[in-house]
């Protein structure tokens, strides 16, 4: 019979609040804020610093590979503590299913040691014998 609308006072009443409050920071950190200007104060990622050198190294592609796996497996450790928390009601179809899981990923694990794909750093012997041939 009677119909309500929709009340949006409130909503009006905190943007403008939201809103008033931004501009009273921005408009203190202007008049406060510290005016200096140094040989490096434009420079992209000031740190007090001189920048020296290039900023854009390369990087092998083993690190990016490895980078992949980190979050890979970073993930799946999560999966586990989620599992881990909830291990009694999940019962035992839940334990099947973590012990599944965790076998895939020891496979998985296999399987990058086997192709090598966790060999990021310089081959030790390889070192030894240049060392060797110097001497």
């Amino acid at each position: 019979m009677f119909e309500q609308t929709p009340v949006i006072w409130p909503f009006i009443v905190f943007a403008a609040i939201v809103i008033a409050l931004i501009g009273i920071m921005i408009g203190l950190s202007f008049v406060l804020g510290e005016r200096h200007k140094e040989k490096t104060t434009d420079e992209p990622y000031e740190s007090g610093i001189p920048p020296t050198g290039d900023a854009r190294l390369r990087f092998s592609s083993s690190f990016y590979l490895i980078a992949m796996f980190f979050v890979i497996f970073d993930l799946d450790a999560a999966f586990i503590m989620l599992w881990a928390v909830s291990f009694r009601e999940l019962g035992l179809p839940g334990y099947v299913g973590i012990v599944i899981f965790i076998g895939i990923l020891m496979i998985l694990l296999v399987y990058e040691l086997s192709i090598g794909a966790l060999d990021f750093g310089p081959n030790g012997k390889r070192i030894l014998k240049y060392k060797n041939r110097m001497k």
